[in-house]
């Protein structure tokens, strides 16, 4: 494990999304940077992959069921060396090969098109499920938001997954509280979290959302159940002015949040 690695792989996840974001001029910003770290343990130590053959049969694949976070998937992508760094400028825009929610067949190291919530899991399911029925050594991993829980067709998915015991899935929930227009809790309260995936079944870990070392040693656990990880994250994590917004799910910048957001760009960047 190259804890030192790792982070600096978190940290070039965060600088890149942020100039995609500010080049766009809008996005969404919180629920990206807060999956910055778990990504950068994903594709920098925990998932066999293989940029150079993106399709490569043994690879681990990755669903982002939270679709609203593809600048972080394809910040992370980019520096992994699937496609030039450069390319995630042309987000969201006319031609692009990077739309704002993740596009397989646009986007080189997207395994699932994922967007409308719920359905990504049922789709990372069925990855998992098609390579324990060919007994293949292939792990999948998917990322769903503490919102997206909302949506009835992720527990029908995670009762599934428990009846079938594919320990060859994870699900990484994160946790950063809130969604798309307020306060996870005054929306929809989801309680307890790690009880309820307990009760369907899961090994449940809870680990902080920039806990690097934490997350890679439950990430290469072996467990003789599912694993849920629960990211307790926080929108526009490791960006202290979004970190302290009321709500950063998407922000369109006027003058003062670029000038903000451009100031964090260079914090982060003289920190490396």
């Amino acid at each position: 494990m190259n804890t030192q690695a790792m982070q600096a792989l978190a940290k070039d996840i965060r600088i890149a999304l942020l100039k995609s974001l500010t080049h766009l001029g809008f996005g969404h910003f919180g629920g990206s940077l807060s999956i910055a770290d778990v990504l950068a343990v994903l594709y920098g130590g925990v998932m066999k992959i293989d940029p150079k053959h993106p399709d490569w049969q043994e690879r681990d694949y990755f669903v982002l069921s939270k679709g609203h976070g593809g600048p972080a998937l394809y910040a992370t992508l980019a520096l992994k060396g699937y496609f030039p760094e450069q390319d995630l400028l042309t987000l969201n825009q006319n031609g692009t090969n990077f739309p704002s929610h993740p596009d397989r067949l646009k986007t080189l190291g997207v395994d699932a098109t994922t967007g409308s919530l719920g359905q990504g899991i049922s789709i990372a399911t069925g990855i998992a499920l098609s390579h324990q029925l060919r007994q293949l050594p292939n792990r999948t991993f998917c990322i769903v938001g503490d919102g997206e829980l909302n949506e009835g067709q992720c527990w029908e998915a995670f009762q599934f997954i428990a009846h079938r015991k594919l320990t060859n899935l994870t699900v990484i929930v994160d946790y950063n509280k809130q969604q798309l227009d307020g306060s996870l809790c005054d929306i929809i309260n989801p309680f307890d979290l790690e009880a309820k995936f307990r009760s369907f079944g899961f090994a449940v870990e809870t680990v902080k959302g920039t806990d690097i070392e934490r997350l890679y040693q439950v990430l290469t656990q072996k467990t003789d159940r599912p694993l849920a990880l629960i990211l307790d994250s926080k929108k526009g994590q490791g960006v202290p002015y979004l970190e302290n917004l009321p709500n950063c799910h998407h922000l369109r910048l006027d003058q003062q949040s670029r000038a903000e957001i451009e100031n964090a760009i260079q914090q982060l960047e003289m920190s490396r």
